[in-house]
């Protein structure tokens, strides 16, 4: 039996979240969680999971816990704030920690597992950036189980991520889209990633940097990724959605 949709009141009160119930008439057979990158908030991703109307699947936007200083507006991931003293940017890698303790304890295991019924296979996650390399360390952490999978954004390992989460290869699919020029996925992340999960598919963009998809030829690998890893209980795949 699949898992029941989720309601706001199964997750701790501390967590932004907002919750997408699949097209009318789907059960909820998958999760997918989403996770923005760094300075934005859930928003912007509670509307991309409406956009993808994705059959048979409840979509989970979470907020990053931390917001930005000085009043940046935003969020994010990291478990410090570091500025680069020769650019003046902002590290996105300073340390996952808390985020993934959130995302993989509070809100998986506790409780989309142990209240609302589903299996770690059931659940997969969407991330942008340093959302990305959250949903990454998560799934390399979840050595025990294996997720439905992970569609990374131009993110990467994080250089932080626990030795033991890289000891054995996660089950947990994963494909990373990147952009031809001017990417956060260099070749040596590339390697990390292969070292760490077991089926690693990376797709690259024509374009500088690693952006959003913006059209159908950038979004049909994460189509394609959907309806081989999305389970459905109607007999149809259920990632089989209309790209336009």
């Amino acid at each position: 039996m699949p898992g029941r949709l989720p309601k706001k009141d199964d997750f701790l009160s501390t967590i932004t979240l907002s919750i997408t119930p699949p097209p009318p008439a789907h059960p909820p057979t998958n999760v997918l969680i989403l996770l923005h990158g760094l300075g934005d908030t859930n928003a912007s991703f509670t509307t991309l999971g409406q956009r993808l109307s994705l059959p048979e699947t409840a979509c989970i936007s979470i907020q990053a816990p931390k917001p930005l200083p000085f009043d940046l507006g935003g969020f994010h991931w990291g478990d410090d704030i570091v500025f680069d003293q020769m650019s003046g940017e902002m590290d996105v890698d300073t340390g996952f920690k808390s985020s993934t303790r959130l995302v993989l304890d509070d809100v998986i295991r506790k409780g989309l597992v142990e209240k609302c019924g589903y299996k770690p296979r059931e659940v997969v996650i969407f991330g942008f950036a340093q959302g990305a390399m959250v949903g990454l360390q998560v799934a390399a952490e979840l050595i025990e189980n294996e997720l439905g999978g992970v569609i990374s954004i131009g993110g990467v390992i994080p250089a932080g991520a626990p030795l033991k989460a890289l000891n054995e290869k996660s089950k947990t699919p994963v494909i990373v889209c990147k952009g031809s020029k001017n990417s956060a996925v260099t070749p040596s992340a590339i390697t990390r990633l292969k070292d760490t999960f077991e089926f690693t598919e990376v797709k690259e963009w024509k374009k500088i940097g690693d952006g959003m998809p913006s059209n159908r030829d950038e979004m049909l690998p994460i189509m394609q990724f959907f309806a081989r890893r999305l389970r459905s209980v109607k007999g149809v795949p259920a990632g089989s959605v209309e790209i336009t």
